[in-house]
């Protein structure tokens, strides 16, 4: 008698997922076989048309609704996923938000502040810390225990006076990136970070003229905007086993913005 044994299908957790970059990342893991948990702070009823696009690749998908600036709503995040499908593999830290209203460093409030930092950095800290902590527990599979995969910004590294509150909080992203990275490589847990730059998505769609501006103006090598597909791929070669000598190091998906010209 021959046994065939179904190999464990991966999970993937990926936060702010309900549209723009989070939504194409978790369609692109979808596609590739993984169990996606999607995490965000709305109802399931106001991302219903846009999960219904992952319906077609057959796998399994949990909704929780979630703000991972919440220390309750995280470890729910984590709960949910380890009772529907008894581990995590990817840990996709999407969910950020950008400042209400961009204004002067000089007038910048701390309200302003503590939100983003609440979510873009401190957020992506504390969910990292418990799936990390859960990576460790659970068997190895393949060649990876774990991969952490961060989603930054250029404005980490590219100021903006009139959001500096954002600008910080990215950079903090970048160097709990490295923290992670150095603290779990030995455990075979991967982490790496994604810039992307000016991608078309909602956040953005308020700025919308004056970044076409600078396409036109030639200040971008590629002169388009940036889609949430092309994170999204990114996101997927680092899921993969394509990079096994190398963590902690970030990815610049930004049309080529911040190559040094002359």
């Amino acid at each position: 008698m021959t046994t065939i044994t179904q190999p464990i299908r991966k999970t993937a957790i990926v936060t702010g997922a309900g549209r723009g970059i989070g939504l194409s990342i978790a369609t692109k893991l979808a596609e590739d076989g993984y169990n996606v948990v999607i995490a965000a702070r709305s109802r399931i009823e106001d991302y219903r048309e846009n999960l219904a696009l992952l319906d077609k690749y057959g796998q399994s998908i949990t909704y929780v609704k979630a703000d991972i600036s919440s220390s309750s709503d995280r470890k729910r995040i984590l709960e949910c996923t380890l009772e529907v499908y008894g581990r995590v593999d990817v840990l996709v830290n999407n969910a950020g938000v950008s400042v209400k209203e961009r204004m002067d460093l000089l007038e910048m409030t701390e309200e302003s502040f503590d939100e983003v930092i609440a979510i873009n950095t401190k957020g992506t800290l504390f969910l990292s810390q418990l799936v990390a902590n859960q990576m460790l527990r659970q068997p190895k599979i393949g060649k990876k225990r774990g991969t952490i995969i961060n989603i930054s910004s250029f404005s980490s590294v590219v100021a903006s006076t009139n959001r500096g509150e954002y600008c910080i909080s990215k950079a903090g992203v970048s160097m709990v990136t490295k923290l992670f990275a150095i603290r779990l490589a030995a455990e075979k847990i991967f982490v790496h970070e994604i810039r992307p730059g000016v991608i078309a998505t909602e956040m953005t769609s308020k700025v919308h003229d004056r970044y076409s501006k600078m396409f036109e103006e030639g200040q971008f090598p590629i002169a388009r905007w940036g889609e949430p597909e092309d994170v999204a791929e990114a996101v997927r070669v680092f899921c993969s086993d394509a990079f096994l000598y190398t963590t902690g190091n970030y990815l610049d998906i930004d049309g080529g913005y911040q190559l040094t010209r002359i």
